[in-house]
C-alpha cells in the first residue's frame, strides 16, 4: 500500500506541544473538536520504497504504556474535498485511527496513526498526552492478523501547521516506522483548531 504524502495537518486531533508542555491543557478552550486534516494533491508523488516485511494487515490495537493509551484502532481515509478524515463524533471519536493510505505496521515506510486530543463534551481523548513521549519509549501495535509490532520512539517534535515538514514526516524510510500525529500548542478560537501538530517518530524494534 502506498503512502500519500500528506501536505499539512489542520486537525481536530492534538495534544500539548513539546515546547509548551502539558500545562497548556489545564485550561481547555470551550470548542476543541472542529477542523480537518489536509490531504495531498492528487498529483503528489508517492514515496519510492520497495515494500518489505510481512504481508499487509491493518492495525487493530495500539498500546502506549507511558501515557496510558490502550485503544482499538479505527480507520480513516479521505473526504470528498481531499481532506483527511478524522474520527467523527460518536463511538469512534476517542479511538486512535490508522490512515489507510499509509503502509500497515511492520511494512517498510511510515505507518500513520492519528488521534484526537479531547472534546468539549468529554475532555481528554486518546492522544491527550502524546507530547510526553521521549526517545526510548515504546509503542506496541497489534495487527489484525495477531502479529505485534514494537516501535521505539526516536523523536517527538511539534510543528506549526503552516510549516508542517511533509517530507520528514511522510516520505519513505529504510525500514518499518511509525508516526503518531495529533494537534498541539495554543488554540485558535477563530479557526476552531489548535495551531500546531505534535508528531512522534518511531522505528520498529521487533515483530512477533
Amino acid at each position: 500500500m502506498v503512502l500519500l504524502a500528506v501536505a499539512a495537518l489542520l486537525a481536530v486531533v492534538g495534544v500539548v506541544a513539546v515546547v509548551v508542555g502539558l500545562a497548556l491543557q489545564q485550561r481547555a478552550p470551550v470548542e476543541r473538536d472542529a477542523g480537518a486534516l489536509r490531504a495531498p494533491p492528487a498529483t503528489s508523488a508517492a514515496p519510492r520504497t520497495t515494500p518489505t516485511g510481512p504481508p499487509p494487515s491493518p492495525p487493530a490495537r495500539i498500546v502506549v504504556a507511558k501515557i496510558g493509551v490502550d485503544s482499538r484502532v479505527a480507520s480513516v481515509g479521505l473526504n470528498p474535498d481531499r481532506t483527511m478524515e478524522v474520527p467523527a463524533k460518536g463511538p469512534l471519536y476517542d479511538l486512535a485511527a490508522w490512515y489507510r493510505y499509509s503502509v500497515t505496521p511492520g511494512q517498510q515506510g511510515p505507518s500513520v496513526i492519528i488521534g484526537h486530543i479531547d472534546s468539549a463534551e468529554n475532555g481528554p481523548s486518546v492522544f491527550f498526552r502524546l507530547g510526553a513521549l521521549a526517545p526510548g519509549d515504546t509503542v506496541e501495535v497489534t495487527r489484525a492478523d495477531g502479529r505485534v509490532v514494537t516501535f521505539a520512539v526516536y523523536a517527538t517534535r511539534a510543528f506549526a501547521k503552516d510549516a508542517f515538514p511533509t517530507a520528514d514526516v511522510y516520505s519513505g524510510t529504510a525500514g518499518p516506522e511509525l508516526r503518531l500525529i495529533t494537534c498541539s500548542g495554543s488554540f485558535d478560537a477563530a479557526a476552531r483548531s489548535y495551531r500546531d501538530n505534535t508528531v512522534v517518530f518511531a522505528r520498529e524494534t521487533s515483530l512477533r
